[in-house]
Formats: structure tokens, sequence, C-alpha cells
């Protein structure tokens, strides 16, 4: 797994003794994202999918909308490391002709940490950005039964959590239940970048009929994301913030909390739980 893992000595203790061993670790990276050669944004990241996570990070910062509007994406040299060597921890994205660069009110404060996506941001009106993909319009439904498999097909998915026990994942599923991607991250909200920036480059936004599930708390910016994205349905394992409520039922949002087994909570959006019948159709299938 290269940097997604690391390896370090440990002690266990335990009631049977003690002994010394190397555990696994989920890596975690510095990743600053530069646009046009400018620096945007410092996030602490695991290392992997990072073309995603700048394309998930771009779209859900109003900074793009098509893959088309990135010219390139490569990493670069840091101005601290010797001339030969390339610092894969610094990716330069240069925009397509003709589109803007993110403003001042979209550039965060240059260092985010794994917990906080939303820490540096200028304002919390600069987060409540217009999408050109509302999902409110989106006529899709799921049914409880399908929601109750969804956290164990994302645990089963989570190939590096197996491995560290100590990563965020993000899911984006078809509404009968159908895995399109997962992605790991030691940042819940770079889990859900990189879910995505591979909807984006797979055209595959607005993720139309399509349910985003995560395996901690609903945020605010999860919501936000989620909203930008055009996807109907956000359902996290635990809790969701008072803010990303809010937002969901402006936003039309389907938002679902603690969904454990056959039971959850519907905060926003309840039209579209089809308590009556298990036959509908998805309107988002896989590649």
């Amino acid at each position: 797994m290269g940097r997604v893992t690391v390896r370090r000595p440990v002690l266990t203790l335990s009631a049977h003794g003690e002994r010394d061993r190397l555990d696994a670790l989920a890596g975690e990276e510095p990743l600053e994202l530069r646009v046009n050669g400018r620096p945007l944004a410092v996030t602490m990241r695991t290392p992997g999918h990072d073309v995603e996570l700048a394309h998930g990070f771009l779209l859900t910062e109003a900074v793009i909308t098509t893959p088309s509007h990135i010219h390139t994406a490569r990493f670069c040299d840091s101005p601290d490391m010797e001339p030969r060597q390339r610092s894969f921890n610094v990716l330069d994205v240069e925009l397509a002709e003709g589109v803007p660069a993110p403003g001042v009110t979209a550039q965060r404060n240059f260092y985010t940490t794994s917990s906080c996506g939303v820490c540096g941001k200028a304002s919390l009106d600069a987060v409540r950005l217009r999408t050109r993909f509302p999902p409110s319009g989106d006529p899709v439904t799921v049914t409880p039964a399908t929601l109750a498999t969804l956290p164990d097909a994302l645990r089963a998915a989570q190939r590096v959590f197996q491995a560290t026990g100590g990563l965020h994942a993000a899911g984006l599923f078809t509404a009968t239940g159908e895995l399109l991607v997962v992605r790991e991250d030691v940042g819940r909200h770079n889990a859900v970048d990189k879910v995505l920036g591979w909807a984006l480059l797979n055209e595959r936004i607005p993720a139309i009929g399509c349910v985003l599930m995560v395996s901690g708390r609903a945020s605010f910016e999860l919501a936000q994301k989620a909203v930008m994205a055009g996807i109907p349905i956000l359902a996290a394992v635990s809790a969701p913030s008072s803010l990303a409520v809010d937002l969901a039922v402006e936003a039309g949002l389907t938002l679902i909390g603690f969904l454990r087994g056959q039971t959850m909570n519907v905060y926003a959006g309840q039209h579209r739980i089809d308590r009556a019948s298990s036959d509908h159709q998805s309107l988002c299938e896989p590649a």
C-alpha cells in the first residue's frame, strides 16, 4: 500500500502479557493544493487518489463544474527539496483557459486539520456556495431495506481500514444499493472529495439518483459537498450537526443519520424514503 500505510513499533499490553511488534498505521501527510501556481489550501490527508481529491475539492468550492475546466494536474517540486526530487505532497492544478481562478472568499487558511475541513473559512457565508446542481428536483426514492445494507457494504470495501482501523470512508451508491466507488482518508472531508472527484472525472456529476454514505458524522461541510455535487441523499452512521440539517432542508437534500442496522433517523427529505414498496428504479447506473 506504500505511503497509504506505514509500520511502526508498538508495545502491546494485555491480560496475556506483553510483546513488541510492528503495527500498521494509516498514512497521514500534508497535501498543498496550488491553482495556477498559487497556493490555495493545505490539508492533512492519506496519500492516494490525490488528483481526485483536487477535482472534488475544486468542485465543492465552485471553482469547476466539469473535468474540462482543468487543463493539467501535476505533482511538482517543493522549495525545500532537492531539484531532482519530485514532491508528491504538492499538487498544482492549471485551470483551462477562460476558467476564473478562485477568489479570496473561496480560499482557506493554508493549514486545515484532517478532522475539520471548514476551519479557516473566511466566513460561514463563503461555505454557502450556490450549486449548479440543486438536488431538490431529484425524484429518486430508496427503501429503508436498501439503506440498511449500506454501512456493511461500505465497511466491507474499506481495505485500508481493515489493516489499520484508522480511516474514515465515503462511498457512492445507486439507489438500489450498488456500490460505485469508495474512498478512504484520515479526513472525512477528504474521503468525500475523493469520491466526488472520481464522479466528476467519470462524468457522473450531477450525481443524479445516488446515495452518498459516510462512515462518521454528517457535518455541515459534508452536506454542502453533497449539495454542490447534486447528490440527493446523504446517509451517515453517526449524528448530523444542526447546521447540516438546516442546509439539507434548505437545499432539498435527504439527510439520514444514525444509520445502523434497521434503525435510522431521517432529518430532512423524508419524501425520498420509500416505506411502502421495495420496487423502485435507480437513476444512477454503475460503470
